[in-house]
């Protein structure tokens, strides 16, 4: 039997597993988010590795007859070669919104699979990692519409400060790639990845 464990508080890549029919337990990790690397799809990688590999270690031995197989996830948005994450207050997310209004971004979503088989850490134990990358385009927004979008509470656990699937949709002018992985999870992706490997 194969269990699922999703290394993440976010509900929105709870509602894109649950899409997909995966059945999974939720194991947030709780470790600080330490970057060594610096390009926007290295750094998601790593992130997404350090998140499902903290898991990890929590669910060793913990099914001993079963496949557990964990994923951690992680995204940012990239600006001109400025990484933005979750703003820190007000005012740095409509800085960033009055950066990316009118313009074109990227959104990289890492994600790391660990694999545990029966419980074991080294001889059962694989890693896949990969990420996806969607263009976005945003319509102008004035400083009294960044404002008032601000002030709705949405961009503030938000990469990039704000939701693709939320109140910004209105400024969404049209995107390059695959739309989940802007929400937080390249779903698609993920499945092909299990599917692959008959994880799934």
């Amino acid at each position: 039997m194969i269990k699922y464990v999703l290394a993440s508080a976010s509900p929105r890549r709870w509602e894109l597993l649950e899409q997909a029919g995966l059945g999974f337990e939720i194991a947030a990790a709780q470790g600080e988010e330490i970057i060594t690397k610096e390009s926007p799809a290295e750094i998601v990688e790593e992130l997404s590795l350090k998140k499902a590999g903290e898991v990890a270690e929590r669910y060793l031995k913990k099914y001993k007859n079963d496949t557990v197989v964990i994923i951690g996830a992680d995204t940012i948005v990239s600006f001109q070669d400025e990484i933005m994450g979750k703003p820190k207050d007000a005012a740095d997310a409509a800085s960033m919104l009055a950066k990316l209004q009118g313009n074109t971004h990227q959104v990289y979503t890492g994600v790391t699979l660990v694999v545990l088989e029966k419980g074991q850490e080294k001889r059962g134990r694989s890693v896949i990692t990969f990420h996806e990358q969607t263009d976005v385009r945003m319509y102008p927004m004035t400083s009294e519409q960044i404002a008032a979008y601000v002030a709705t509470g949405e961009p503030m656990d938000k990469a990039g400060a704000y939701a693709i699937q939320g109140k910004c949709a209105v400024y969404i002018r049209g995107i390059a790639g695959d739309y989940n992985n802007v929400v937080g999870l390249p779903v698609a992706r993920l499945m092909h990845e299990l599917f692959e490997r008959q994880l799934a």
